[in-house]
């Protein structure tokens, strides 16, 4: 896995912390949790898109773009970070939002994340839920070829075999730090959504036949969608890589138990994730990837999923500027929850 091989900007903050999580840990009774902070990449408040996008922007570098455009919901991580790096390398910005929740909500659809793009330079561009948003990129791609631009596509999460090469450098990463602390991994849980943290980690853990098993907590597709859509870039990626057919797809595990009623949809157990992540451990976890991420980890250790034993890394991936965006909710959460311990 020489990832020198690939084109590559350098701009996280790397390599992120690992850090142990004792209290929850024994709020739950085990397994022994640990949280990799890639919350604290560095670019635009940081998060997993930063990973990606140095290698994404390597390759626009490379092919002399001189204009990103991307695509992702209202409240995208990725949007911000793409709208960041883009401002560094003085490069201009096209993002579409589509409004995948149909929130009417004006924090939702100008605070958080949204604000933070106008802030970078970004152009946006808004569409209704269930737009097609790639045919839209391309629709937008084309027009500004008319204008004698050199537009440079990003699919929506950075994911596709290039951005996942940023967790296949991940996976390398904790593996060392792991070597490094003298622990030994027995399980790694994250939020999966637009798939390419997850593709690049299985890559990175499975093809260097690490034995350690990635266990992905859907943030938005049923369970056989999210998993074939996983191995699909699992696959591209590995190819891209020079190991193609070395990752079989037992490989890839995606629980969408935790979904609720959408992305980007609260739902209690994300409540309740994000307060114990915050009144145990001082972590502020984010409402649509992180906090249904940790609200699956939760479960699955009361469940006894894991052995009391077990070293558990959990993987933050930012996200917490999208708290900004959902104030209506979270001050209804926490006032009745206030209420409650009264």
């Amino acid at each position: 896995m020489h990832l020198a091989r690939f084109p590559r900007l350098r701009f996280a903050h790397l390599p992120t912390p690992i850090e142990p999580m004792e209290n929850l840990s024994r709020l739950l009774g085990g397994p022994k949790l640990w949280i990799k902070r890639d919350d604290c990449t560095g670019l635009a408040t940081g998060g997993n898109k930063t990973r990606k996008l140095e290698y994404l922007l390597g390759d626009a570098i490379e092919k002399k773009a001189d204009v990103l455009i991307t695509q992702g919901a209202t409240q995208s991580n990725h949007a911000r970070q793409t709208a960041a790096i883009a401002a560094r390398m003085g490069m201009a910005c096209e993002i579409l939002l589509e409004n995948r929740t149909g929130s009417k909500d004006r924090d939702y659809l100008v605070s958080g994340n949204v604000i933070m793009d106008r802030l970078f330079g970004a152009r946006l561009r808004d569409y209704p839920a269930g737009t097609d948003m790639n045919a839209a990129m391309q629709t937008v791609a084309e027009e500004l070829k008319a204008e004698g631009k050199r537009p440079y596509v990003i699919p929506g999460g950075g994911s596709n075999a290039i951005g996942a090469l940023g967790y296949v450098g991940c996976a390398l990463e904790i593996l060392t730090q792991a070597s490094d602390l003298g622990l030994k991994l027995d399980h790694v849980v994250h939020a999966t959504g637009s798939t390419g943290t997850q593709a690049g980690l299985v890559a990175g853990f499975a093809g260097a036949r690490t034995g350690i098993p990635v266990y992905g907590v859907s943030v938005r597709a049923p369970r056989p969608a999210q998993e074939a859509n996983v191995y699909k870039l699992v696959e591209a990626t590995a190819e891209h890589l020079g190991i193609k057919g070395a990752i079989g797809k037992e490989a890839v595990v995606a629980n969408s138990d935790y979904v609720g009623d959408g992305y980007g949809v609260p739902t209690e157990g994300m409540y309740e994730a994000m307060r114990l992540f915050a009144r145990t451990e001082g972590l502020v976890l984010d409402p649509v990837y992180t906090g249904k991420g940790a609200a699956g980890l939760i479960d699955l250790c009361r469940k006894g999923h894991f052995k009391s034993s077990d070293n558990v890394l959990f993987i933050h991936t930012g996200g917490q500027v999208g708290l900004f965006g959902y104030t209506g909710p979270f001050d209804d959460m926490l006032s009745r929850r206030n209420d409650a311990a009264g």
